[in-house]
């Protein structure tokens, strides 16, 4: 199961860890991964395109964290959107991705 962690303060998000395979299907088959992976990758890239030291990305094999250094408009906008994403997949597969948030 992926375990994702989003911390929240007055409504801005703080940071997001994403950890641990869904267990969908083998690695390279997975579409519940790949599309955790594509979505949270897609955001980070819109992100780092549009306003650079927003956020800092520890990245590892079965490991993201996005750590948000300034809160810009733009930024916080880009990382709802990837929560709600990881919502959507949640809703469709809640038995291979679980969401936590904190300090909603």
């Amino acid at each position: 199961m992926t375990n994702i962690k989003i911390v929240k303060t007055s409504g801005l998000i703080n940071s997001i860890e994403i950890k641990g395979h869904t267990g969908y299907d083998v690695s390279g088959k997975d579409i519940v991964c790949a599309a955790v992976s594509s979505s949270a990758i897609t955001s980070i890239n819109a992100i780092l395109s549009l306003e650079e030291n927003t956020i800092e990305v520890t990245e590892k094999d079965g490991y993201l964290f996005i750590n948000t250094l300034k809160n810009s408009d733009i930024t916080n906008k880009l990382l709802q959107n990837l929560v709600d994403m990881l919502k959507d997949i949640e809703s469709e597969y809640p038995k291979y991705l679980k969401i936590n948030i904190e300090g909603e």
